[in-house]
C-alpha cells in the first residue's frame, strides 16, 4: 500500500510575492507624485515604505534562517541555486540601505532633487528584487515542495507572523487577500482561527481599504 506524503503549500508564497511585486511598483509611482515641499504626506509615504522594507527584510531573514540551511543539506546538484538566492538576499539588502538612506533625507524636506533620488534607488531596488522573485518561484520553489515537510513550511509563516506587530496583523492579511485568487483566499482563511476571520471581516477589511487608498491617492 502506497502513502501520500503531504507536501508545503508552497503557492503562499507566490502571493508573498505578489504584494512585494506590487509595493514595489506603487511606491515609487506615489513618491513620485508628491509635491516638493509637502512634508505632511512625504512623513506619510515614509512611514509606509519602511513598513514594506521590514516585511521584506523580515521575509527574507526566514528564508535565511529556515529554508536555505535545510534545502543545502539536502540537495546536491541544486546547491547552487539555493547559494544563488543567498546572495541575492545580499544585493536586495544593500539595495534597500540606499533606499533608506534617500527616504531619510527625502522625508526632512520633502525636496524634488531629494525625492527623485529616492526614486531612482526605489526603481533600482525594484529592477534587483524582480530578478530574485522570478528566480526563487522558478528554480527554489519546487526543491522546497520536494524537500521540506509541511511543519519545516509552516515555521516560516510563524516566523513571519512572529516578526509582525499585532496591531498590524490584519493589515497584512488585506495585503495578502488583495492579491489572492478565491481559492487562495479561502486556504488563507482556513487557517486562522475564527476570532482572526471575524475580525478581519468586521473592520479588517474596512480599515485596509481606508489605508490604501490614502497611499494610492495623491
Amino acid at each position: 500500500m502506497t502513502t501520500t506524503v503531504e507536501r508545503p503549500w508552497v503557492r503562499e508564497m507566490v502571493v508573498v510575492h505578489r504584494v512585494f511585486r506590487r509595493e514595489s511598483r506603487n511606491l515609487p509611482l506615489a513618491v513620485a507624485a508628491c509635491r516638493p515641499g509637502d512634508t505632511a504626506r512625504a512623513a506619510f509615504l515614509a512611514g509606509m515604505a519602511r513598513g514594506y522594507i521590514k516585511g521584506l527584510h523580515d521575509h527574507h531573514t526566514g528564508e535565511d534562517e529556515l529554508l536555505w540551511p535545510k534545502l543545502l543539506a539536502r540537495v546536491d546538484l541544486d546547491a547552487d541555486m539555493v547559494l544563488r538566492m543567498e546572495q541575492q538576499h545580499h544585493v536586495v539588502a544593500e539595495g534597500l540601505g540606499r533606499v533608506e538612506h534617500a527616504l531619510a533625507a527625502w522625508e526632512r524636506t520633502a525636496g524634488a532633487a531629494e525625492r527623485d533620488a529616492l526614486v531612482a534607488e526605489l526603481h533600482r531596488h525594484r529592477a534587483d528584487l524582480l530578478v530574485h522573485l522570478d528566480e526563487e518561484e522558478q528554480h527554489v520553489l519546487p526543491l522546497i515542495h520536494e524537500h521540506m515537510t509541511v511543519q519545516e513550511w509552516n515555521e516560516l509563516s510563524e516566523h513571519s507572523r512572529a516578526k509582525t506587530p499585532k496591531d498590524q496583523l490584519l493589515f497584512v492579511l488585506g495585503a495578502l487577500l488583495e492579491e489572492a485568487t478565491p481559492d487562495e483566499t479561502a486556504r488563507f482563511m482556513a487557517l486562522l482561527p475564527t476570532a482572526a476571520r471575524l475580525a478581519y471581516r468586521l473592520f479588517g477589511k474596512r480599515a485596509y481599504d481606508k489605508r490604501m487608498r490614502e497611499v494610492r491617492t495623491a
